[in-house]
């Protein structure tokens, strides 16, 4: 099976490579939309701002590129972060509209990206560090063999809230509930970083990976 991760000009991708490398798959670099039809599965990353990634995205023909593979052909993919941001279907971060809706995203699970401190958070923000996971549903398979309240690392200052709370799968505590993770269908996210989270981020990965939907 063939792990593509999405590099499309943000961020530094090594330590997803090397977790990856560590879980005995060779993952597959893309850096051209056209190339994404050689993979099984994806992963999408995301440093900097929701807009500056989402316009990089539809300028350079990643958003045909990906719901082609994943809303088309069913290909599972993973978000991570700013990358988990990226499957909703707005995001505030950056926005210039005057619509009140944000820049768009890929809208592959509905819902929008909001900040932290204007969903009522009182402590610092951006949220860096570790915190528990609270898995809503333990029979997910993304957090197989995983226990309930286990930490993970964040680093974030916004919020993807979706549109179905069924597609919400884990939450933590950060003043406020978080969304943790979100899954609709073969399509899932995670606000924290798995490849920064030691054990359990890599059981993460694993799960993903070994997923029958892969």
């Amino acid at each position: 099976m063939k792990v593509a991760v999405i590099d499309y000009g943000v961020g530094n991708l090594g330590s997803i490579v090397r977790s990856l490398e560590e879980l005995k798959v060779t993952p597959v670099l893309v850096n051209r939309p056209n190339d994404m039809h050689f993979a099984d599965s994806y992963i999408l990353p995301g440093v900097g701002s929701f807009t500056d990634c989402a316009k990089i995205l539809e300028r350079d023909g990643w958003n045909k590129a990906i719901l082609e593979e994943v809303k088309e052909a069913g290909k599972p993919i993973l978000g991570i972060c700013l990358g988990m941001q990226l499957l909703a279907s707005f995001g505030l971060e950056g926005a210039t509209n005057k619509d009140g809706k944000g820049n768009k995203g890929l809208g592959l699970i509905p819902g929008s990206v909001l900040r932290l401190d204007d969903l009522g958070c009182q402590l610092n923000v951006p949220h860096v560090g570790w915190n528990e996971v609270k898995i809503k549903n333990t029979s997910n398979s993304l957090f197989n063999e995983i226990p309930n309240n286990t930490d993970f690392y964040f680093v974030h200052s916004y919020v993807f809230i979706p549109d179905n709370p069924d597609h919400i799968i884990a939450t933590t505590d950060y003043d406020i509930s978080v969304i943790a993770a979100v899954q609709n269908k073969h399509i899932w996210g995670t606000q924290f970083h798995p490849e920064k989270s030691s054990r359990a981020g890599f059981k993460i990965l694993q799960n993903f990976i070994n997923n029958p939907t892969c």
